[in-house]
């Protein structure tokens, strides 16, 4: 790397960009750091902001978009511990401030290719938004596992959501990071890309718990036929591909921010009930600037 850009944004899924609205909002959201990132052991705070075109909860995405924003802040040690905060915010609904997320984890440089974090995230949500995104998951224990081939980086990243209802989530990613060797208008600053395909398999609790949060809404959108008022069955506690994905972003970088732009064509597999999903193309813009 040219320059110490930005901090990784070592918690929960990195393919799952956004957690998804309906009962699970922003959970595993934490991908909203740009993917452009820079791993390194030093004191540094790390502050952002983000714009996504949908909410997406590991591979899964509610029967209507919603748009959102979002605000971070990093705290990164010298000894790899670190913790980190969120708001956010649903475009087009009456709160302020829908969730605000909390944690601490980590960082292992286990050696000069492979590293790995552990992480948990309390996720505490706006009860006057309970109807748009009220989480049956409020927990989620991250473990990451991160290694450089050289001609390319995979990871392996574990998530256990807890609350109303428990789920397990694997997710393989592989990436290929390039930047130029140009400049755009200095000697300073320079482009990056890191094109990335992701994997995410795991259970789906979260299925029949939405029919029950939000009964209300499928009844008013005729998600479901009329029946005898009983919630739907879902083999839900099966482990199971979710989703496939190809992501591509592009960033502007100089010494202490990044800003960008990002696309990810999502591909559902193994969908039920009310989430039940379409293929769909996925829009964020993320700033972050790093003070160090």
């Amino acid at each position: 790397m040219k320059y110490l850009s930005v901090l990784l944004f070592f918690v929960v899924c990195n393919a799952a960009n956004a957690a998804t609205a309906g009962p699970y909002a922003f959970a595993a959201h934490k991908q909203l750091v740009a993917d452009t990132d820079t791993v390194f052991r030093k004191q540094s705070i790390s502050v952002g902001a983000s714009y996504g075109s949908d909410i997406q909860f590991f591979g899964r995405t509610g029967p209507i978009k919603y748009p959102f924003m979002s605000t971070d802040a990093i705290y990164n040690s010298k000894s790899g511990f670190f913790v980190y905060s969120s708001i956010f915010k649903v475009l087009g609904y009456n709160p302020l401030i829908d969730e605000i997320d909390l944690g601490g984890g980590y960082l292992f440089n286990y050696s000069k290719k492979t590293t790995g974090t552990i992480s948990y995230t309390r996720f505490i949500f706006n009860k006057d938004a309970a109807q748009v995104i009220k989480s049956a998951s409020s927990n989620d224990i991250n473990f990451k596992n991160s290694f450089n081939w050289g001609f390319a980086k995979s990871s392996i990243i574990t998530d256990y959501l807890f609350g109303q209802a428990s789920d397990f989530f694997i997710t393989l990613n592989t990436s290929k990071y390039i930047e130029t060797s140009w400049s755009i208008f200095d000697d300073k600053d320079y482009l990056s890309f890191n094109p990335t395909i992701s994997a995410i398999l795991g259970t789906q609790n979260f299925v029949e718990r939405y029919y029950l949060d939000h009964q209300y809404r499928v009844d008013v959108d005729n998600i479901f036929p009329p029946g005898d008022g009983q919630p739907p069955r879902y083999n839900d506690g099966r482990f199971n591909a979710l989703n496939y994905s190809i992501k591509l972003p592009i960033a502007y970088n100089r010494p202490h921010y990044t800003f960008e732009a990002s696309w990810k064509y999502s591909i559902p597999v193994n969908v039920e009930g009310p989430l039940e999903n379409r293929h769909e193309v996925f829009f964020n813009l993320t700033f972050y600037y790093l003070f160090f």
